[in-house]
């Protein structure tokens, strides 16, 4: 099923490791169209305007609406801040996002680690692989899989790894 429609995209002022973030929301009705009864996190693919995106996230807020976060990447391609309009079409994206290489091969020596990662659910799994592959330096990535591997060895999920890297950035 696919869904369209026009929005605004928003901004959140305090709201925990989401603070600043720039996002679209997805109502219940619009939701359950898209993807009847799912209540966790799903991948989309679609356009906003003429961008094309795929494998995006859609994050549940607890009252049967979503939201999608836009990231700098797409505000800059779309040339939109929050406040733009913009108009949507989505569609679940049912492909299967591969596990970061890097974080998978650093995991492999800590079985632990890497047991605790398996049995996390596959969105929050797929959490990490994006915020590793999301780095634009090496050294950044270097540090986001240091991070992950000393959380995940303490089985400690992705918020928590948020946490430690706000404290420690760089």
């Amino acid at each position: 099923m696919k869904i369209e429609f026009s929005t605004t995209i928003l901004q959140f002022d305090k709201q925990g490791e989401k603070t600043g973030w720039s996002y679209i929301e997805i109502s219940k009705s619009q939701a359950h169209k898209l993807n009847p009864g799912c209540k966790v996190s799903f991948r989309v693919k679609g356009t906003i305007d003429n961008y094309v995106f795929e494998r995006v996230a859609l994050m549940p807020m607890g009252d049967g609406s979503f939201i999608m976060p836009i990231n700098g990447k797409i505000r800059k391609a779309l040339q939109k801040h929050p406040g733009s309009n913009i108009r949507v079409a989505m569609a679940v994206d049912k492909r299967e996002l591969p596990a970061s290489r890097d974080l998978m091969d650093c995991l492999s020596e800590d079985p632990e680690a890497l047991a605790f990662f398996k049995s996390l659910p596959k969105y929050h799994q797929n959490y990490f692989t994006n915020w590793i592959e999301g780095a634009k330096t090496s050294q950044t990535k270097t540090k986001r899989i240091t991070i992950a591997i000393n959380a995940l060895s303490k089985k400690q999920g992705f918020r928590e790894v948020l946490r430690a890297y706000k404290n420690n950035p760089y």
